[in-house]
């Protein structure tokens, strides 16, 4: 049968479905990535209360061998004359306790806070509409580097994060032979591939940190909400502040988590053990703050404005998408006398089949 919409209301009707499909996988990744954290805390909890009150009666023993009283060895590696360190204890209770409870907090707070905002605001349009002619904001070599890195980072992403909360959340379900050999996987995906990451994060903040440098609008910006809430949007060059706060905090925060896992990786380098449970603490805690800045740039990209990803993937984007978000770098382009370009033709709406004709009779 011929469809009764007319091409611009089946257009219209594929781009909500669209939209549903899309949202419905992101609400997957949420219930993918909430409900493990809370079953980590739910765990976490209920272990922390069954050994309240229990006594291990082989202690004092334990107790004894960590007082760190040297004895003799022929290993000359550092400290391997202590059977065992009381420093290793302090760090597995730390990287266990606070480090993995409240980092599994923030970023399921932070989750929550943008499907609230989603809920709230809804999806930004461009205003005015698409102008359909196109402007030049990211080549080719700059979009290569941005998914060479987010790519790894998502992997380097699960691959920590299942390593940190493995035991408590994964085990439980894998069981101990599936999850140690997944986990054994997991720690060689993440070691070689850190090193790949860490020389793209480098040559990311070399070829972008021209155009990071903050400036007096950028303050305004922060001030109205990035333009989340009603009203005009802020002023913005080619990036806005809230790039220009995630390029900073990967340039010092996963600065810090490429130096700490280099360190982890080296052992050679002659570091001690101390150093080395530090840098696993230090790595750990920016890996979940970064994992939690990514969170919310991946929203403003996908769902929270549309045209946004456009020019990651495309390299171009829509005038009255520039004018609304970077409006400073448009008018630096107007001023160049740069021209924009047609849009390329949206593919036609596909011609719905004809009904059969009854055979003569």
């Amino acid at each position: 049968m011929k469809s009764s919409l007319n091409p611009a209301q089946d257009r219209s009707s594929r781009s909500r479905l669209g939209r549903l499909v899309l949202l419905g996988f992101l609400g997957a990744v949420f219930l993918i990535v909430a409900l493990p954290l809370t079953g980590y805390l739910l765990v976490g909890e209920t272990a922390a209360q069954a050994q309240q009150g229990t006594t291990n009666p082989l202690s004092e023993y334990w107790r004894g061998a960590r007082e760190g009283t040297q004895g003799y060895t022929a290993v000359t590696a550092p400290q391997a004359n202590v059977l065992i360190t009381d420093s290793g204890q302090n760090w597995r209770q730390i990287r266990n306790g606070p480090l993995a409870t409240y980092g599994a907090w923030l970023m399921l707070l932070v989750l929550v806070v943008l499907a609230a905002l989603f809920l709230v605001r809804g999806r930004i349009d461009i205003d005015g509409g698409r102008k359909g002619l196109t402007v030049e904001r990211w080549q080719l070599s700059d979009r290569v580097l941005h998914w060479f890195t987010a790519v790894l980072f998502i992997l380097l992403g699960i691959t920590g994060l299942s390593l940190l909360y493995g035991r408590a959340v994964l085990m439980p379900v894998m069981g101990p032979e599936a999850f140690a050999a997944y986990a054994q996987g997991a720690i060689y995906v993440h070691n070689y591939l850190g090193l790949f990451f860490g020389i793209g994060l480098l040559l990311m903040v070399v070829k972008w940190i021209r155009v990071n440098i903050p400036k007096g609008h950028d303050l305004g910006w922060f001030l109205s909400g990035g333009g989340m809430l009603k009203g005009k949007h802020p002023h913005a060059g080619f990036v806005n502040a809230g790039e220009k706060l995630l390029f900073w905090t990967l340039a010092f925060v996963g600065g810090a988590i490429v130096v700490t896992g280099v360190i982890l990786l080296f052992p050679v380098l002659g570091q001690s053990r101390e150093v080395m449970q530090i840098s696993l603490l230090i790595h750990a805690a920016a890996s979940i703050l970064v994992i939690s800045f990514i969170f919310g740039h991946i929203y403003l990209a996908t769902v929270a404005m549309k045209g946004s990803m456009e020019g990651m993937v495309g390299g171009r984007v829509d005038v009255n998408w520039a004018r609304q978000h970077h409006d400073l770098w448009m008018k630096e382009l107007e001023e160049k006398g740069v021209k924009p370009q047609p849009a390329a033709e949206a593919a036609p709406a596909p011609k719905p089949a004809e009904e059969p004709r009854p055979a003569a009779s």
